[in-house]
Parts: structure tokens; sequence; C-alpha cells
């Protein structure tokens, strides 16, 4: 589909998957499940007594904290089952800010270059959209469960 080339193009290492690609899955990094069936969702931060949970539809999921609940919402709302979040929690932060610009500019490119198209067309060019995002994440993986923990404990010789 040439809309989601072009908006590759313009997003070039602020893509969703790039980001991902480069910046994530390089780091030490968890699974996580998200048990979502593969669509775009509506997701929200709800700030409760308990603490911070992202709503996706029925579903509610624990957040430790608000940059982590930030950092899956970008993948709820594309509809990513599993994601790799970066096991030192420092980083999550930023990697939320930066997913979330993308996100919002991947959505601005989008009007721009479909503002011409009636509604129905929109809609399925979105869907096309956020298939193929889920798709490249999907290609690169969320690892492993646990993050792998190198212990030497060889000393070296004087």
């Amino acid at each position: 589909m040439e809309t989601v080339a072009e908006i590759r193009e313009k997003l070039g290492a602020e893509w969703i998957p790039a980001i991902y690609r480069d910046r994530i899955r390089v780091q030490r990094t968890r699974a996580y499940s998200l048990e979502l069936p593969k669509t775009e969702h509506r997701a929200e931060i709800q700030h409760t007594l308990l603490g911070i949970e992202l709503k996706v539809g029925n579903k509610r999921f624990s957040c430790p904290d608000l940059s982590t609940a930030r950092y899956l919402q970008v993948f709820a709302r594309i509809g990513c089952p599993e994601v790799a979040i970066p096991y030192d929690i420092t980083k999550i932060s930023t990697l939320a800010d930066e997913l979330e610009i993308s996100w919002h500019k991947t959505l601005l490119f989008f009007e721009e270059l479909t503002k011409s198209k009636v509604a129905s067309a929109k809609g399925r060019m979105r869907s096309g959209l956020i298939k193929e995002i889920r798709h490249e994440l999907e290609e690169i993986g969320a690892g492993s469960l646990m993050p792998e923990f190198r212990q030497t404990t060889r000393q070296r010789d004087n």
C-alpha cells in the first residue's frame, strides 16, 4: 500500500517498528503479554485507588508507574498481543515519549495523505496501516519472558 510506504518514508527512524527494533530490542528486555485481539483498540490510562491501570476494552492491566502505562498504551492501540518492555525502568519514560510522538505523527501524516478520500476508504486504509505496523512489530518479536543475566564470577589473574 503506497500510503504506508509514504508514511514509513516520512517518519524514517521515527517509524514505530524502527524505534522498537533499533532502540528497544537492542536492550535487555522482558516480554509482556497484553492478550488482545489483533485489531486497533482504544486504550485509556486510569488512575485508581490501587494505582495506575491501562484499560483496553473490558480488560485492565495494572502498571507500576505512569511511564509504563504510556509505553504499553501505544502497543495496545495497535493491538499487539505481546511486546518487549525494557528491563531498565529509567529508560521507559523516554521511549514512551518517542513512541507517543511517533504514533501521533503517523496519524497526522495519515490524515494529510487521505484528506480527499471518502470515510469508508479512509477506514480501510487506516486498518491497513495499523496491520502493517503490527505485522512489523510481530516480526521483530517480544523476546523472552525474562531477560538473560550474565553472571561471570571469573576473576582476572594478577
